[in-house]
């Protein structure tokens, strides 16, 4: 038997190669409803309604200080105990993920929009411009070069954070893997091409987060 056998890979290539797929498609789904979500909790933060802010508040410290694998485990089988509708495993993911997602992204784009100088807002706002308007025209335009390097950064964890929807039994990478691993008995092999797998698909966009991340400095 060889220390390392490379034909299980090889023969098992495309349940490894689909689960890749599945991964890219849930973390592409999340990451853009996590920006979603994370923009308007962020952004209602900063209105000044302090029944706004504390509801923001309440969302943020919820699903960010639970598990993300607790949340999606309690959305697959609890949620439907309590309402009474059946949730299938493909929106348990997407609403954990993005729900998981949401509360991080908030947290940036509420501290980016705060590294705008008062002064903008007050000058705006003196213009006349809506809470709105000021958003739209003035504050996020600037707010968002600062916010890009974090922003990338947490869609980074987010990629990696989809390995957990095995557990619901999403056809992910990691449940293919382990169902490989289950009948040909060579989890070295799996486990090692699965962690190949994610540096090849993360390492570039590591280095693109640490390009972004010099480019904001410069242009502060």
């Amino acid at each position: 038997m060889h220390l390392f056998d490379l034909s299980v890979i090889i023969q098992n290539w495309p349940l490894f190669w689909n689960g890749l797929l599945v991964t890219l498609f849930y973390s592409a789904i999340s990451i853009a409803a996590g920006l979603v979500i994370g923009l308007v909790i962020g952004l209602i933060q900063l209105t000044g309604s302090r029944a706004l802010s504390i509801l923001g508040r309440v969302y943020v410290e919820i699903f960010r200080n639970i598990p993300l694998l607790v949340i999606l485990l309690w959305i697959y089988y609890a949620f439907p105990i309590f309402a009474g509708l059946a949730v299938t495993k493909f929106w348990a993911g997407f609403a954990g993920l993005s729900l998981y997602a949401g509360a991080f992204y908030a947290e940036i784009l509420r501290a980016g929009v705060q590294s705008i100088d008062k002064g903008q807002t007050d000058a705006s706002t003196a213009l006349g411009m809506t809470y709105g308007q000021r958003m739209r025209r003035i504050i996020l335009p600037q707010a968002f070069r600062r916010m890009i390097p974090p922003l990338a950064g947490q869609s980074i964890i987010q990629i990696k954070n989809t390995t957990l929807m095995s557990m619901i039994t999403v056809p992910d990478l990691l449940y293919q893997a382990s169902y490989v691993s289950s009948f040909t008995y060579r989890p070295m092999e799996v486990y090692t091409m699965v962690g190949v797998m994610f540096l090849v698909l993360l390492v570039p966009l590591t280095f693109l987060s640490r390009k972004l991340e010099t480019i904001s400095e410069r242009v502060k």
